[in-house]
């Protein structure tokens, strides 16, 4: 077990307020609820708390908190008030630092002995993309030889033999993900590739992870709800390359990779990674690059590229089973890692060429039906424009969209979702997402908006109950149609009035197909 003066070693500007630096400690915790007997506990503030003023009210609590910690038998609190520390008995040991969450970060790295610094580390960050490009990067270690492989993100934290459900959270807090680290390098992994959500950055939640690499893939309208503005969202990924690109450079030999195709790419390279020292690497289809695609054949099942330059190999072909334009763009990225890591093109292309779509990721959902069926997560403005604009170019028939929009969340966007769905989609039809606290029925009213400015309110309809807009939408495709139900892909829950219940669409949408198809008597798949 390390001493708190171990623990404390990354954190110079620490001061210890009493006590004694040179007892044990058996467990780090940031929850009073979890601490043991010798725990410190690591009084960090709310996320949502982030952008906010420190008053009274929170002080109050973060005290209750520590008094709580100390009963379960805490043997050090640490602060970032000296106020709050003040408040607390004499019987334990007091620390203050200036920033909590910097603080609980280095801890954590230091407690678990470092474990990103003796792996592989990829971390993926972006508005869109993330969680197929951590996936397909992934693969292509998987192919090269390393052990075994872990990713951290939006569908958990997983290897080959385990899974580890991370709740909402795509970028788990600090003291999570060296925990994770910790156990995946002990269960024998290798290499581990992470998603790093603009959350996770602003909260410091990556901090005291030693990347080999970080991807940055775009930057669209997003999470404003918790940033607030687009300046601030942006402020929270350039993060990625600069403090946290300081500290993997200690370590690794770090390198970012770029998609210049992408404004927010050229702008992080022309205002911050122009003065780093550290490699990068860029990816395009329009811009000049590094790794650049030419020759590129989308169909309905498949994407066909080279890579017109990779080293003294010259042009490499790659034939990857993913859909759409935009999944090119998370190809380049993890063969631009490939790049950094020197790993062979032939090994590249047999990552790519086996690669799988994450769950809820342009899902074809296939029973037999004699029509298309997509599952996606996009619940974005630009992810479903980007869907969208993919399956036009293929579908012989109609295209039909069913979609909602968070609650509680960023209103902006909603006339925005209305606006791309009216323009790309022949039918639209505009359901509950997880409206939270929030009347699901003003919030399609936000998105009609968007599709009456587009004058499309003849090809639209609203049908709140998602169950029953998914059982509309099946049972009115016919042959030659693609029908697309976007904004839950993975999700197995939806939150109504602050409940979480059980609803996985992906589920739904099988049985709903199966049932149709007895009714029809048309044979099913098996």
């Amino acid at each position: 077990m390390p001493t708190l003066e171990v623990l404390l070693s990354p954190l110079p500007e620490a001061e210890i307020t009493s006590g004694n630096k040179d007892i044990q400690v058996t467990q780090l915790s940031y929850d009073s609820r979890e601490v043991v007997i010798g725990s410190a506990l690591i009084c960090v503030p709310l996320d949502e708390d982030l952008y906010e003023e420190f008053n009274d009210e929170k002080r109050g609590r973060m005290v209750t908190i520590a008094l709580d910690a100390i009963k379960r038998g805490a043997v050090a609190i640490v602060a970032e008030g000296k106020d709050i520390l003040s408040s607390l008995p004499d019987s334990v040991t007091r620390v203050f630092v200036p920033d909590a969450r910097k603080a609980l970060a280095l801890m954590a790295a230091e407690f678990y002995d470092h474990p990103s610094r003796k792996i592989v580390l990829v971390g993926v960050t972006g508005t869109n993309g993330k969680t197929t490009t951590a996936n397909l990067t992934a693969n292509i270690f998987r192919h090269a030889g390393f052990k075994s492989v872990g990713v951290i993100g939006t569908l958990g934290a997983t290897t080959e033999n385990t899974s580890v459900d991370l709740g909402t959270s795509t970028t788990p807090r600090s003291l999570d993900i060296q925990r994770l680290l910790s156990r995946f390098l002990d269960a024998g992994v290798e290499a581990v590739a992470m998603e790093v959500s603009s959350h996770g950055l602003a909260l410091q939640r990556a901090v005291g992870c030693a990347f080999d690499a970080a991807i940055f893939t775009n930057l669209t309208q997003d999470h404003l709800d918790f940033h607030k503005s687009m300046e601030e969202y942006w402020a929270a990924k350039t993060l990625f390359f600069t403090d946290i690109a300081k500290y993997s450079m200690q370590f690794k030999r770090f390198a970012a990779v770029i998609n210049t195709d992408d404004k927010h790419g050229r702008k992080l390279i022309d205002g911050v990674i122009k003065e780093a020292a550290y490699e990068c690497t860029t990816y395009s289809i329009a811009e000049n690059s590094d790794i650049k695609a030419e020759k590129i054949e989308i169909s309905h099942r498949n994407l066909g590229f080279s890579v017109k330059k990779y080293g003294e190999h010259g042009s490499i072909p790659f034939n990857v089973p993913l859909v759409g334009r935009f999944n090119i763009y998370n190809c380049l990225a993890s063969i631009s890692v490939g790049r950094h890591l020197k790993i062979p093109p032939e090994t590249l292309q047999e990552g790519l060429s086996s690669a799988k779509a994450p769950t809820g990721r342009m899902e074809f959902i296939d029973e037999g039906q004699q029509f298309t069926v997509i599952v996606d997560f996009a619940h974005t403005p630009d992810a479903l424009e980007q869907i969208l604009t993919a399956l036009k170019e293929s579908v012989t028939g109609r295209l039909i969209c069913v979609f909602g929009c968070g609650g509680c969340r960023d209103r902006s966007k909603r006339v925005n979702m209305g606006s791309v769905v009216a323009r790309l989609a022949d039918l639209a039809i505009i359901t509950s997402d997880n409206p939270r606290m929030e009347d699901p029925q003003r919030i399609a009213e936000d998105i009609l908006v968007g599709v009456k400015n587009k004058g499309k309110e003849s090809m639209t309809k609203v049908e709140i109950d998602r169950r029953k807009a998914i059982k509309y939408a099946l049972e009115i495709a016919k042959e030659g149609d693609t029908v697309v139900f976007a904004g839950k892909g993975h999700e197995k829950y939806q939150i109504m009035n602050g409940q979480k219940t059980i609803f996985d669409e992906r589920g739904i949408v099988r049985e709903t197909l199966r049932n149709k198809l007895k009714v029809i008597g048309q044979p099913l798949l098996t």
